[in-house]
């Protein structure tokens, strides 16, 4: 783990996305609520949450932080088809929220997948990324 104790605390954000591609008809019954699992959106809103929470367990060597907000968007993107994920993570602290956000992008993105398998496990999850990030030393960072 690497020594933070001697960094200064910042405002931090990190934004995370996102993608998962699947038959239409799966996202249309994931629209209509019409899978046995339940809210497939609202049970991965959650799931993000949770797992941004948890990034410092799951992931070695990183730090765990105390976040001060997590913020989930699930859009459904009937061009893909699928859902595209979108997490910003904030804390004030010592190191980056950019594990946090990724992590919880990748387990709402997980979740959609076991939510929905049992209509269709050729489901893809694909471009998981860092957007962008603020604070710290080296300031602020987007993909563009």
């Amino acid at each position: 783990m690497v020594d933070v104790s001697a960094k200064s605390e910042t405002a931090r954000s990190a934004r995370a996305t996102g993608t998962i591609r699947m038959q239409p008809a799966t996202l249309a019954a994931i629209v209509g609520n019409q899978l046995k699992k339940g809210d497939v959106l609202g049970v991965a809103r959650v799931a993000a949450i949770m797992a941004a929470k948890r990034t410092g367990d799951l992931i070695p060597l990183c730090h765990p932080l105390a976040l001060h907000d997590v913020q989930v968007e699930l859009v459904v993107d009937e061009a893909l088809p699928g859902v595209r994920c979108e997490v910003t993570a904030r804390t004030v602290g010592r190191t980056g929220v950019e594990m946090e956000a990724l992590t919880a992008v990748s387990v709402a993105l997980l979740t959609i997948y076991d939510m929905a398998k049992a209509m269709d496990r050729g489901m893809v999850i694909s471009d998981i990324s860092l957007a962008e990030k603020t604070g710290g030393k080296l300031g602020s960072w987007s993909r563009g």
